[in-house]
């Protein structure tokens, strides 16, 4: 299982956000770069940047803050938020990026995210973010009339080398997450599925080691890390238990 510390980004700080409210956000770090140098250091093997502003205007907004995260950290980098053509997955990528998330593009353009697959091989991440089983677009603001086992089913054998799951009335709130929703996608899928959105404790990470026998590969963490519930040393250490 692998834990991805999150750094979600907005105004060029790192934010936390409480239900994917853009008007509900906490400022934990002013320094990204700082932000994600104190991650690697702590022995993360990922990270998961988030574009916020640039998820609700459609376009990348926090370059000069994803760049400084980039040269700060030496551990790979997965982004999304505000991606939305090839040409924009191919400057990232060659900016450093090793793999891009592609969400509401998923819903509005399927066709270009199995292009993508094809042009950049391992280097693709479909971002699915729910809200009461459908998926939300635009930053979660719009809603969509797609079922999240609807839009996975899409993708199964394009080379889509990961889904990230969000539910959204989870994140930001410590309340752990949808396991049974999560768990549901992943045996519905031979994609492997990150789990997002909800982590408060120990026992929610054991949840999610628990469901690596039905395809859930990982899991992001954010909040819980920022405001100490949980600590670097105990979250990596349950990834060699």
């Amino acid at each position: 299982m692998i834990i991805y510390p999150a750094i979600d980004l907005k105004d060029g700080k790192c934010v936390r956000l409480y239900k994917g409210d853009m008007n509900n956000d906490i400022v934990y770090n002013e320094d990204p770069g700082a932000q994600a140098f104190e991650w690697a250091h702590a022995g993360f093997s990922w990270i998961h940047v988030v574009d916020l502003n640039g998820a609700i205007e459609g376009k990348p907004v926090n370059r000069e803050a994803v760049q400084s995260i980039l040269k700060s950290a030496d551990v790979p980098i997965q982004l999304g938020g505000g991606i939305r053509n090839i040409d924009q997955i191919e400057s990232w990528l060659s900016e450093g990026i090793s793999r891009v998330i592609l969400g509401t593009v998923a819903v509005r353009d399927p066709d270009l995210v199995k292009e993508a697959c094809n042009k950049f091989p391992g280097q693709i991440a479909v971002g699915i973010d729910a809200r009461h089983g459908k998926v939300a677009v635009e930053g979660w603001v719009e809603e969509s009339n797609i079922q999240s086992f609807d839009l996975v089913r899409m993708f199964e054998d394009t080379g889509v080398s990961a889904i990230i799951y969000t539910d959204i009335d989870r994140d930001g709130t410590g309340e752990g997450p949808n396991m049974i929703s999560t768990i549901a996608l992943a045996q519905d899928t031979s994609i492997p599925i990150i789990a997002s959105g909800g982590v408060g404790s120990m026992e929610d990470l054991c949840l999610v080691r628990e469901a690596e026998q039905y395809g859930v590969h990982g899991v992001i963490v954010g909040k819980a890390l920022y405001d100490g519930r949980l600590s670097p040393e105990n979250v990596l250490a349950i990834t060699s238990k």
